[in-house]
C-alpha cells in the first residue's frame, strides 16, 4: 500500500490485479476457498493468467484515453510483465521490474530461498524477503501467501512455460527499470544483469537501466531502505514517461 501511496501522492493513479490463482479472486474463483490450493491457475493455465494481466491493460487503456501507461510487476509479476513485453510492448510507455531475473535454468532461483539464513538465530524461514523482520511478521501471518513448488502448484507444462527470454520484437525505445537486491534469491544481481543486458543486446532496447542494492532482499519496496528504492522507481517514471 506504501507503493501505491506514494505514486498517488506523486500523482499517478493505480491499478493491481489479483493474478490468476492468487489473492481473494484466486481463493473464490479457483480454489474454491480453499487457501491450500492457492497457485493453481485453473483451466488456461500459464497462458490464461497471461492473457487476463493484458484485459487489465486493455481496461485500464479504456477507462484513461490519452493517458501513458507504465507497466510494474514484481516477482512473478515480473515474469508475467515479461511476457507482456515480448507481445504488447508498443501498448507500454514505460516498464518496470521487481524481483525478477533471466527466466533460464541455472540462473532462476529454483527453491530453497531462504537457505542463506535459516541458521541464524531465531530464523524464521521469510528472511529472504527483506531485512526487516515486520515484512515476513506480516508475511507469516497473512492466509492470502504461500511459498509453493511452481511445478508441483501450476503443473509441469505451465512451470516449463515460465522458462523464456527477451524477444527481438520488442519496440526498441521502451524505456525500462529493473530494480532488484543483491541478496534476492530469485534471481540476484546475477539475473537480473544477464536480464538487462539481454534486453539491451538481444532485443536492442535503447533505455535499459538496472540498479541493484546492496544486501537488499525480494522484496526491495519492503526494504529497510524502501524510500531510497521509491525515489529511484519515481525519477524514472518523470524522466521517461513526459
Amino acid at each position: 500500500d506504501h507503493l501505491a501511496g506514494s505514486l498517488n501522492r506523486a500523482g499517478y493513479t493505480v491499478y493491481a490485479d489479483d493474478h490468476r490463482g492468487h489473492g481473494v479472486t484466486g481463493v473464490n474463483q479457483i480454489a474454491n476457498g480453499q487457501t491450500k490450493k492457492m497457485g493453481n491457475l485453473g483451466t488456461g493455465g500459464i497462458k490464461a493468467a497471461f492473457e487476463q494481466v493484458h484485459d487489465l491493460t486493455k481496461l485500464i487503456k479504456s477507462e484513461n484515453p490519452g493517458k501513458k501507461l507504465v507497466l510494474f510487476g514484481h516477482s512473478y509479476g515480473s515474469f508475467i510483465s515479461q511476457k507482456l513485453i515480448n507481445q504488447y510492448s508498443t501498448e507500454y510507455d514505460a516498464a518496470i521490474l521487481s524481483g525478477s531475473s533471466l527466466l533460464v535454468p541455472g540462473v532462476l532461483g529454483a527453491g530453497g530461498f531462504n537457505k542463506k539464513w535459516d541458521k541464524e538465530p531465531n530464523a524464521t524461514g521469510y528472511e529472504w524477503l527483506s531485512r526487516d523482520k515486520k515484512v515476513g511478521e506480516a508475511f507469516a501471518a497473512d492466509p492470502l501467501t504461500f511459498l509453493a513448488d511452481a511445478a508441483k502448484v501450476m503443473g509441469v507444462p505451465n512451470a516449463i512455460q515460465l522458462f523464456f527470454t527477451p524477444n527481438r520484437k520488442i519496440r526498441k525505445d521502451l524505456p525500462l527499470l529493473i530494480q532488484a537486491g543483491s541478496d534476492d534469491p530469485i534471481g540476484a544481481e546475477r539475473g537480473n544483469q544477464m536480464l538487462a543486458n539481454t534486453y539491451r543486446n538481444k532485443s536492442g532496447l535503447e533505455n535499459v537501466t538496472a540498479i541493484i542494492y546492496h544486501d537488499g532482499r525480494h522484496e526491495m519496496y519492503n526494504e529497510i531502505n524502501k524510500e531510497e528504492v521509491i525515489h529511484d522507481l519515481l525519477t524514472f517514471i518523470r524522466e521517461n514517461v513526459a
